[in-house]
């Protein structure tokens, strides 16, 4: 660092924190070592009894905290994010959308393998509100090498770090299954859990069938609701009874199966599977009892248009296992599914 006058420093880098009194009334920061000193900053330095400040020399490739870390968000930021303005170092990144967020982990990794910098977000796939808080990109020293930026230019150019899949309103349509409830046996509980959930995620249950455990009538339902719905629910019969028909009466429809049974608790026993395109989800009984299941993980991802697969599915096993927090649930600010 350098001595320069307050009066030439315009346009320097501050290299000390620099402290105002004004006896009792203020002690504090008032200048924060890498400032950028201004024009306006003179007077008030002068009236601080600061004639002679200490400059952060910079050499011809290196980047003022501030800027490497606008630099850095730009770099990580995909859709539907926004940078705000860096302070002290640091980008905050919001959502700019409700939504999943996706974050390239690989990348990420590889960015805070670097020395300098640290790009901190959200777990992959969480559920973010318009205006959340998603991702912070930190630079750690008060200035960085121009050729980390250049470096981290090269991992983001074909693929961002971070991104918003937007949650686009859908119909999706309800088989409720079950001879107790056809039959006015017991009062069904299944339409109202599912219809929360759907219209929580801004799309519509815009159909409901309710048959009884017959396998030709429920997959006669299933071909019914995918001509008009993007996504079909089938509720009931997930479980290994005899009269607990629904994995086959799926299978009549001649629909690809691409998973019965999950390693995540509650929704050991839940069934996906795709009809002509069309996402069939089988919801075993938990899923009307209890407030979060493996349903919750998929529903938003189904929404989003995410293709899901039997690895997606058997990667929920880590973090698979709800912990019934005894003091209220906190899904989504929890373990599960994680």
């Amino acid at each position: 660092m350098k001595t320069v006058h307050v009066t030439n420093a315009v346009g320097l880098v501050l290299g000390q924190d620099l402290t105002k009194i004004v006896p009792g009334e203020f002690k504090g920061v008032a200048f924060h070592k890498g400032h950028i000193i201004c024009q306006e900053d003179i007077p008030v330095m002068l009236s601080m009894g600061k004639d002679h400040v200490y400059i952060l020399e910079m050499g011809p490739r290196d980047v003022h905290e501030n800027a490497a870390a606008e630099q850095l968000s730009r770099l990580a930021a995909g859709a539907n994010i926004v940078r705000q303005h860096a302070s002290e170092g640091k980008v905050t990144m919001i959502a700019d959308t409700f939504g999943l967020l996706d974050i390239h982990i690989d990348k990420l990794l590889q960015i805070n393998e670097m020395t300098g910098v640290a790009l901190s977000t959200l777990h992959t796939g969480t559920l973010v509100k318009k205006d959340d808080i998603v991702a912070a990109a930190k630079i750690i020293p008060l200035t960085l090498p121009q050729d980390t930026l250049d470096h981290i230019e090269k991992i983001c150019a074909l693929e961002k770090i971070i991104s918003i899949r937007p949650m686009p309103a859908k119909k999706a349509g309800l088989v409720v299954t079950g001879n107790e409830v056809f039959y006015g046996r017991i009062k069904d509980r299944f339409k109202e859990v599912i219809q929360k959930k759907v219209l929580e995620l801004g799309s519509d249950l815009s159909q409901t069938i309710f048959v009884p455990d017959d396998a030709n009538k429920v997959s006669a339902a299933i071909k019914e609701l995918t001509v008009e719905n993007d996504l079909v629910f089938v509720t009931g019969g997930m479980s290994v009874d005899p009269d607990d028909i629904t994995p086959l009466a799926v299978r009549q429809t001649g629909a690809d199966v691409i998973v019965y049974g999950t390693p995540v608790l509650p929704g050991a026993m839940f069934l996906f599977a795709y009809l002509n395109g069309t996402p069939i989800l089988g919801i075993p009984a938990c899923g009307m009892f209890s407030k979060i299941t493996v349903l919750d993980v998929i529903l938003p991802k189904v929404l989003v248009g995410e293709k899901i697969t039997s690895r997606i599915i058997a990667s929920l096993g880590h973090g698979g296992l709800c912990r019934t927090c005894t003091e209220g649930c906190h899904y989504p600010n929890c373990s599960f599914c994680k």
